[in-house]
């Protein structure tokens, strides 16, 4: 009878990923997280743009309606809020304390009158200072 032996590896071939080996799969993981990271964080952040804008548009039509309701612009955005004394004709609240502020929890600055427009409404973006660029711009009603 005769016997028939498999070679089989030994045992340090047999032991799995080297150190090497696991660094790099580590550093790879961590790569493509990196991106996927800053592709998901930068959606929130162009997502909060987006509501900003839409924001700054919506109170604009909630001071216009103050303004029909009135027949004078708010002098401050919490007018919009609470009835002020003195104004007859008031029918609000046209906004509630939340909508005063951007989606970054800064206060939206409302200036009477605005450049070259009864009112302006502005945004200061995600870094809450005036000026800036891509998502720490102003926005600005228009």
């Amino acid at each position: 009878m005769r016997r028939h032996y498999s070679l089989s590896r030994s045992p340090a071939r047999q032991a799995g990923m080297s150190l090497l080996e696991i660094i790099i799969v580590i550093v790879l993981i961590g790569a493509v997280l990196t991106l996927v990271g800053s592709r998901v964080l930068g959606g929130a952040d162009r997502g909060k743009a987006n509501l900003a804008k839409s924001q700054i548009q919506t109170l604009a039509g909630k001071i216009d309606s103050y303004q029909l309701d009135t027949n004078r612009l708010p002098s401050r955005l919490e007018d919009l809020v609470a009835a002020p004394s003195g104004v007859s004709g008031w029918l609000g609240p046209y906004a509630k304390p939340a909508e005063l502020n951007d989606p970054w929890g800064h206060p939206i600055e409302y200036r009477v009158p605005g450049e070259g427009q009864p009112y302006e409404l502005i945004s200061l973006g995600k870094d809450g200072q005036p000026g800036g660029d891509s998502y720490n711009a102003d926005i600005r009603y228009e």
